[in-house]
């Protein structure tokens, strides 16, 4: 151990008190699990087998006892990644400026061994406590037979992830206050999941803002447009006013609605400007999905493949489209929900209501329609995939990519290759709604002069049958049971997203309702108007 440095086990506590050299950053990387990188005491036959309990609890106690102390080397020695390690225990104290740490170890769960932790962060006279609450998994080494701590950017502190890094010194941007469009101020403690989003703009908007920043232990991410999380205020710095364009009524609505399902996003747009009205999450991992997500949107991409073959003028909305049981595109074989009755006298009025899978697989086969014809429609009508989209904050536009094979008849039903996000969908909608593409935005243009995108938009006859479609689907449709209560003037569209590996598919739902379009998704949650339907009507209703 650290000359001078003395720990002691009292009341379940690992405690040490070290002088603390210097400040600034330092980076986290991952190490690779489950290969040993750690030298095995000695010799002899390498032990194997599931871990038994003393084992996990002798190695915990160890590292953490190593680790209180400040013996960087010794407590790197009982992890999986003993290189790593040294870099990210050593950078804890020296350049995260961290020192005083006790480490409490709480009854393990298997292999999971959850501790708590009680530091001191200090800079240039001012210092704070520092508490929270971490775990470590401890894994058999491979090679030694040993048992280790799986070495993760995480035991140290939990809202570290491979490659961030924690500062302790001035903020690297100034602290905002966030208004509303009507003025009302939204504080991440009345809006829990704006939280991120609010970081998000400080980092892109704070020293414009006209603030000055403060003293901050935090946490730098390595995507740099992802901006910063303050773990400790050490001075307070002075906030400029960011004028958003979300409605706290709308967002207060929308935070709300997800905690209704795990793993839900929602987000509402003005169809009339494309400005954000409201963005929510609830997701343990807190990452924006309704912004940046990547995933499949299931039959609310019948949208976009109406408006795509309407235009061809392969489809119109009184048209016959007949429904059957199966269609079979490219050797794949496609199916209709369970319980759905084959219709051959369907229109494509009813398919859309019903969300007739089989009926978009056959008109896309009809001539005219290529590989292609709905990237086109994605990008020249609707404005996605030009990854050029300047929200205010990172976001995601949408992939629709040209394929080929089953996937041209998957892509139409909004499995495949498609890729979107709540942002992007709710985006569809207003632009099926009103004809115009409009770039969503949550700050204003002129606060920046940002570039926008632009797409040329829908014909009028075109957005006619679009907006009868997703009237009939909100009335009488899937999107039916949602949607009552909420007047004559709306529109909907249900969708359930196939994923692989998951029991139940993912709920998406969008929808409009005066001059509100929304979109919400729940991973799992199973058919579009269960899950993300409700959380949907929730929003519209209060905008």
């Amino acid at each position: 151990m650290r000359s001078g440095a003395k720990v002691a086990l009292v009341g379940g506590v690992f405690a040490v008190l070290v002088g603390g050299a210097g400040y600034g950053a330092y980076n986290v990387v991952n190490g690779v699990s489950g290969g040993n990188r750690s030298p095995g005491p000695g010799g002899g036959v390498v032990k194997t087998g599931p871990l038994a309990s003393g084992e996990v609890r002798d190695a915990a106690r160890e590292f953490l006892a190593a680790w209180a102390s400040g013996d960087t080397d010794s407590a790197a020695s009982y992890t999986n990644d003993r290189e790593e390690a040294v870099i990210a225990l050593t950078g804890y104290r020296e350049d995260a400026h961290l020192t005083g740490v006790k480490l409490t170890p709480k009854r393990a769960s298997g292999t999971r061994v959850p501790f708590s932790v009680s530091a001191k962060v200090s800079y240039k006279g001012k210092s704070k406590p520092f508490r929270y609450d971490s775990q470590l998994t401890v894994v058999r080494g491979e090679t030694t037979g040993r048992p280790l701590v799986d070495w993760r950017a995480a035991v140290l502190h939990p809202s570290l992830e491979e490659g961030d890094t924690l500062v302790t010194g001035e903020a690297e941007a100034p602290p905002i206050q966030a208004v509303d469009r009507a003025g009302t101020v939204l504080r991440a403690k009345d809006y829990p999941s704006l939280g991120p989003v609010l970081e998000q703009l400080r980092t892109k908007y704070g020293e414009s803002a006209g603030g000055e920043p403060g003293v901050e232990l935090y946490v730098q991410h390595e995507d740099e447009d992802a901006g910063t999380r303050t773990l400790v205020t050490l001075a307070k710095g002075r906030p400029g006013k960011l004028r958003t364009t979300l409605s706290a009524g709308v967002q207060k609505a929308a935070e709300q609605a997800v905690l209704r399902n795990a793993e839900s996003s929602v987000v509402a747009l003005k169809p009339s400007t494309g400005e954000v009205l409201a963005v929510a999450n609830h997701r343990k991992d807190g990452f924006n999905a309704a912004f940046s997500g990547r995933v499949a949107p299931g039959s609310t991409m019948k949208i976009l493949t109406s408006a795509m073959l309407i235009d061809k003028g392969v489809a119109k909305a009184s048209g016959a489209a007949p429904c059957p049981a199966s269609a079979t595109w490219q050797s794949q074989t496609f199916h209709n929900l369970k319980g759905m009755t084959p219709n051959e006298s369907a229109t494509f009025s009813e398919d859309f209501a019903r969300s007739c899978n089989t009926a978009f697989v056959k008109l896309i086969d009809e001539d005219g329609i290529t590989d292609s014809s709905l990237t086109e429609a994605a990008q020249n009508d609707f404005g996605l995939g030009g990854d050029n989209w300047k929200v205010g904050i990172p976001s995601f536009d949408g992939s629709v990519p040209a394929s080929a094979g089953p996937n041209r008849a998957a892509n139409a039903i909004g499995q495949g290759e498609v890729q979107l996000n709540p942002l992007n969908m709710a985006s569809v909608t207003a632009t099926a709604m009103t004809g115009s593409f409009r770039q969503p935005v949550i700050v204003p243009r002129s606060l920046d002069d940002r570039d926008l995108a632009t797409a040329r938009g829908l014909r009028s006859a075109t957005v006619q049958q679009l907006r009868q479609m997703m009237n009939r689907t909100a009335v009488s449709g899937t999107g039916a049971r949602a949607m009552a209560g909420l007047g004559s003037d709306v529109g909907a569209k249900t969708g359930s997203a196939e994923v692989d590996g998951q029991e139940k598919s993912d709920s998406w739902f969008t929808g409009y309702r005066g001059d509100v379009a929304a979109a919400a998704m729940s991973q799992q949650g199973g058919h579009g108007g269960d899950a993300a339907g409700p959380i949907v009507a929730a929003v519209l209703g209060a905008g």
